[in-house]
């Protein structure tokens, strides 16, 4: 397949709203591609280089960008500046140099034509892996060079890739959808796909094992070491009474205002000349899969606190005091993100990783024992040190025992308690009725039982005390299906910082248009700057109501802003189901 051919279904793709039609194209484009493509193309298709959990990006802000496309074109900056202002997106500014380019035109007929998908590919890979001293030249001349060999439209997805914006409006979901619509006409093998991806998250190794074996193929599919598993989720029940009537045996365990972390560790084979080990294998994802290793060296000092070969842990990471011990709010954590003072951060916020299942062990899969047995073999993992914690847990099937160590945990301040039954598998990626959240307004007899994760959709303008701040509101919406819809305009419960903070993180996301993952939007609510699905906040409400407004059919009352949370993409949000859930657990 040549990179044109995959620009002309991208093309075709951005031009699509309904979620059906795109499933149809991207199955057509998977029936075209051979079972090598595949992978790359499902990559490509999402705006990347490579699986999520891969930290693999150009690195390239968009004053490079435009340096590169007024090289490429023969233009000025100040022209490229000019144009991008005009047209408000880098891969339209240029696709519209290309085409005004002559010379360029004569090179597009010939050589771009010729460009296959997988030598574009590794063109582009090779540029976002350069690295050292004058990588960001060789950065900028490479990519220069390629859309001096390209046509116009495979420009402008190449710019778009390049900055992170490919803006085709489908997520991973869609991508499993389609892929059964190739084999199958229908969606109907999307649970069995979604299945294995869960239990694998990459979705390029998933479809390229589909296209070649079909759902055969599939069978096989078992946790990876290095290759994280969809962590399992909460569900929600209104009080111990019910959870002990729908899930029996229970395990209760501490529910951590902390930062979820999967480790992947392996002890190294060989030995160096002095008989010592090489070292160890080790990562770290969060729930949203993105690798982080980097921001735990604490994970570098884990070999003594571990019985085995090799593992994969699912734990919390939680910051503490040293002088204290008392456990600090999971804000903290975050200013770890900076990479370049990891270690004075890490001196100054010491962490903890309370460790509460095992998936992996010494090759063997565990994901489907029950969690009895998996807690069996933890205990015989986990030594107990100073990084990795065992984290208490008590067995019940007493409603009485269950609130007694709910109560336990809030006087300790902690959120409550985590309930999980206690003769189920894993679920990677699921939230059904094996593991439940039991927090503090868990049985009020009225108003919201939890706060909601939500995105940040857009946000208007300020007015007053605010216009110093060109913030004076936001819109936030939730998943439902495979795109978004409104669920609360907030305007109040932000401090100064936090309404300086979220109006420097929406700008860093904003577009000239309604992203279309966001539907029918009403006027009223249409915020003055839209930005794309990136950034997900806590919000805290008194209750759920009906709304005619919202296209959820669902507001939040008297909504305020918890906290940033940079541990979670979109695909973590709260969802409409759940909300559903809520509406009905506050008695309505």
């Amino acid at each position: 397949m040549t990179f044109a051919t995959l620009s002309s279904f991208f093309a075709k793709l951005e031009g699509i709203t309904s979620r059906l039609a795109i499933t149809e194209v991207l199955a057509d484009l998977f029936s075209s591609a051979s079972s090598t493509e595949i992978a790359i193309l499902c990559y490509l298709s999402l705006g990347r280089l490579a699986p999520l959990y891969e930290p693999l990006e150009f690195q390239l802000a968009e004053k490079m960008i435009i340096r590169v496309i007024g090289q490429a074109f023969n233009v000025s900056e100040d022209r490229v500046r000019e144009t991008y202002k005009e047209v408000g997106d880098l891969g339209e500014v240029a696709e519209k140099l290309k085409v005004k380019s002559e010379k360029l035109k004569v090179i597009a007929t010939t050589r771009s034509s010729k460009l296959s998908m997988l030598e574009v590919y590794g063109r582009l890979r090779k540029i976002a892996e350069e690295n050292g001293e004058g990588s960001q030249q060789r950065k900028i001349e490479g990519l220069v060079l390629l859309l001096h060999e390209l046509d116009s439209v495979s420009c402008k997805y190449v710019v778009r890739m390049v900055l992170g914006r490919l803006r085709l409006g489908f997520s991973d979901v869609t991508i499993l959808d389609a892929l059964s619509w190739m084999k199958t006409g229908t969606k109907t093998l999307r649970p069995r796909l979604e299945q294995a991806y869960f239990v694998r998250a990459d979705i390029g190794a998933i479809a390229a094992l589909f296209k070649k074996k079909g759902v055969s193929g599939l069978s096989g599919i078992a946790a990876k070491l290095g290759v994280p598993v969809m962590p399992a989720l909460c569900q929600r029940l209104k009080s111990p009474q019910e959870m002990i009537a729908k899930m029996g045996r229970v395990a209760v365990e501490p529910k951590y205002d902390g930062q979820r972390v999967q480790i992947h560790w392996a002890k190294r084979k060989g030995q160096s000349a002095k008989g010592k080990a090489k070292g160890v294998f080790l990562r770290a994802f969060t729930r949203n899969l993105e690798e982080v290793s980097f921001m735990f060296p604490e994970l570098g000092r884990i070999t003594a606190d571990l019985s085995a070969r090799e593992v994969i842990l699912d734990s919390e990471a939680v910051s503490y005091d040293t002088s204290s011990g008392k456990i600090l709010p999971f804000q903290e954590i975050i200013t770890r993100k900076r990479k370049h003072a990891i270690l004075e951060a890490a001196a100054k916020v010491p962490l903890r990783f309370f460790v509460f299942d095992i998936l992996y062990k010494d090759g063997r899969s565990l994901l489907h024992l029950p969690l009895s047995n998996r807690a069996a073999l933890l205990e015989q993992t986990l030594a107990g040190g100073k990084v990795l914690m065992k984290t208490e847990r008590i067995v019940t099937e007493d409603p009485n025992v269950l609130r007694q160590f709910h109560a336990k945990q809030l006087t300790a301040g902690l959120e409550g308690a985590v309930v999980k039954k206690w003769n189920a598998p894993y679920s990677p990626g699921r939230r059904g009725w094996s593991w439940v959240k039991y927090k503090e307004a868990e049985e009020r007899t009225a108003g919201l039982s939890d706060t909601l994760d939500c995105v940040v959709m857009g946000y208007y303008r300020g007015r007053g005390k605010r216009a110093s701040f060109g913030i004076g509101g936001f819109l936030v919406g939730i998943p439902k299906g495979g795109h978004f819809v409104t669920i609360s305009k907030i305007g109040t419960g932000l401090s100064d910082e936090q309404w300086k903070e979220l109006r420097l993180r929406a700008d860093r996301l904003a577009v000239s248009d309604k992203p279309k993952e966001y539907g029918d939007i009403g006027k009223t609510l249409a915020p003055d700057i839209w930005t794309r699905p990136s950034l997900v906040v806590e919000i805290a409400a008194d209750n759920i109501t009906r709304s005619p407004v919202h296209s959820a059919g669902l507001a939040l009352r008297f909504p305020r802003l918890v906290r940033f949370r940079d541990d979670k993409g979109p695909g973590q949000a709260t969802t409409m189901a759940e909300v559903s859930t809520l509406y009905q657990l506050q008695g309505k």
